[in-house]
């Protein structure tokens, strides 16, 4: 129940609005914005979307660690998408995240998809990566809720190498690899014109499920050239225009806020073979105190060798003393505690 009740606060944060579609145009000129950093080549590109005040707090957050820890990486151009028409109500922000150098843009997506949750995402991401063919070999399209905590040098991926991903942080609606495909993923595959020979075993690090592909879709580290975010809409309509698709989720929450993710996998193995792959380390996409959200099979609470990490919404309400517990290089720990205040404890009455 814990997990649900998170699953559905989180996924009230992309309720749709209207999408009237509007082209790849970015809003920087009108948010005053130095277009000096994204008018030239780069060995790398850093994109994400996000939407509603929560968010965009976040992705500010994911702006400032870039330019404060990523190394070689600080002065990449950052791109973010947000709903369509919706620059001059957060306009506030964005220009706090501007000031940063970030480029804003607007994104659509068709309105059949706004009631499957986080297909906003799904839509602006094939946006960043057709914008950024001609701009970099490499684009790392991540989510909001991502802090980078020293250069992720891996990202750079070898030349024989059109992806770099991380399993999800755990099974959820995911196909256990020792068990037969149920009748959702046996649709999918088949939906999806996956066979049986392009699936292989991944494991998920906070519980250790051993997987069939399920990619997490808050970190893709990917060459645009090959068109994988691209591909992920038309995977994605091929799941959510199903009739039967559409019962599953209307039936099952976690089925139709994950769907998103379960056409991801088509989306890469129908373009790419595993050699083509590269599965970054557990230091990267480090999930962050997950074990007091979810379940776990240890603690994540040691950021001392991560490049990356994930905290989803934990400080919304974090745990009194959280910095206390936490592990990792001082100033980055003072560096998180400024940003993520702790709450004063109340105190308690004298007796």
């Amino acid at each position: 129940m814990k997990r649900l009740c998170f699953f559905l606060v989180l996924a009230l944060m992309t309720a749709p609005v209207s999408s009237e579609p509007v082209g790849r145009k970015s809003t920087s000129e009108s948010l005053g914005m130095d277009n000096s950093i994204s008018n030239r080549a780069h060995k790398i590109i850093f994109a994400g979307f996000a939407e509603g005040s929560e968010q965009l707090s976040h992705m500010l957050v994911f702006v400032e660690s870039v330019r404060k820890f990523a190394g070689s990486f600080r002065d990449a151009p950052i791109w973010i998408y947000v709903p369509e028409a919706s620059t001059e109500k957060y306009k506030k922000i964005l220009d706090k995240i501007s000031v940063l150098h970030a480029d804003i843009h607007e994104s659509s997506a068709p309105e059949a998809a706004l009631k499957y949750y986080f297909s906003r995402k799904v839509f602006a991401a094939a946006e960043a990566e057709a914008q950024a063919e001609t701009q970099t070999e490499i684009l790392a399209w991540m989510d909001e809720d991502t802090i980078i905590l020293k250069e992720p040098k891996d990202f750079l991926l070898a030349h024989d190498k059109s992806l770099g991903y991380r399993p999800v942080m755990h099974q959820n609606i995911g196909s256990l690899y020792s068990e037969s495909p149920d009748v959702f993923w046996s649709r999918v595959y088949k939906n999806l014109s996956l066979p049986e020979s392009a699936l292989f075993p991944m494991v998920s690090p906070a519980d250790q499920r051993t997987l069939r592909p399920y990619f997490n879709a808050g970190l893709m580290v990917v060459r645009p050239k090959r068109g994988i975010l691209r591909k992920w809409p038309g995977n994605f309509k091929k799941l959510y225009q199903d009739p039967v698709f559409a019962e599953m989720c209307q039936k099952d929450v976690y089925k139709r806020i994950f769907l998103h993710q379960a056409a991801l996998v088509g989306a890469i193995l129908n373009t790419l073979n595993k050699e083509e792959m590269f599965e970054f380390s557990h230091n990267y996409n480090y999930p962050l105190f997950f074990h007091e959200k979810f379940e776990a099979t240890r603690k994540f609470g040691d950021i001392s060798d991560a490049y990356t990490t994930r905290y989803d919404i934990y400080f919304r309400e974090p745990a009194p003393g959280w910095s206390e517990r936490l592990k990792g290089p001082e100033e980055i720990i003072a560096w998180l505690k400024e940003k993520f205040p702790e709450k004063e404890h109340e105190k308690q009455p004298k007796r």
